[in-house]
């Protein structure tokens, strides 16, 4: 495994804080390309990956999240991309699937300067009917629950230090 790549699983970090500016296509792209290259179970290719970056829509988006997490901030940090993964309900390993796809978009972003951060409750979010009203208008089938989503753009500000990985962590047995 080369050190760098190493280096950039080492010192990824979330994010809670983005500057306005909107990412490249480019980089968008190369990040939706590495979700897409996660592994699935049985290789189905299960997850949905849906990029958002019309600010009406993004406003509708944290409006949902924050209803269901009871507050009245942005959830999704005022971040200028959201990008949501979905997989069918009756996936084998959906959400295995999922955090795979959602883990390789946010070390692509690492590896591109960009920050990134995991959002939870888009599982209950898109099981209302606004949600499945969404999904039908972005053209997605029938079916489908929400797993996660990124919060990605250009950090504002420094990562905090990585915590000290915890004592036996790990195990080899021979």
């Amino acid at each position: 495994m080369e050190t760098n790549f190493l280096e950039i699983i080492r010192t990824r970090r979330s994010y809670r804080s983005y500057k306005s500016d909107q990412i490249t296509d480019g980089q968008l792209n190369a990040v939706l390309e590495a979700g897409t290259y996660a592994p699935t179970s049985r290789g189905l290719q299960s997850p949905y990956i849906v990029a958002v970056q019309n600010e009406a829509l993004k406003a509708r988006l944290a409006q949902m999240n924050a209803e269901v997490m009871g507050v009245t901030t942005n959830p999704y940090y005022d971040a200028p991309t959201y990008v949501l993964v979905f997989v069918p309900a009756d996936a084998p390993n959906g959400v295995q699937d999922a955090s795979l796809v959602l883990e390789n978009m946010m070390l692509a972003a690492h590896a591109q300067g960009l920050g990134s951060c995991w959002i939870h409750r888009e599982r209950e979010m898109f099981a209302t009917p606004e949600g499945q009203e969404l999904m039908k208008q972005w053209g997605l089938p029938e079916g489908l629950v929400g797993i996660g989503a990124l919060a990605l753009g250009y950090p504002d500000g420094d990562p905090s230090p990585s915590k000290p990985r915890k004592e036996g962590y790990t195990r080899v047995i021979k």
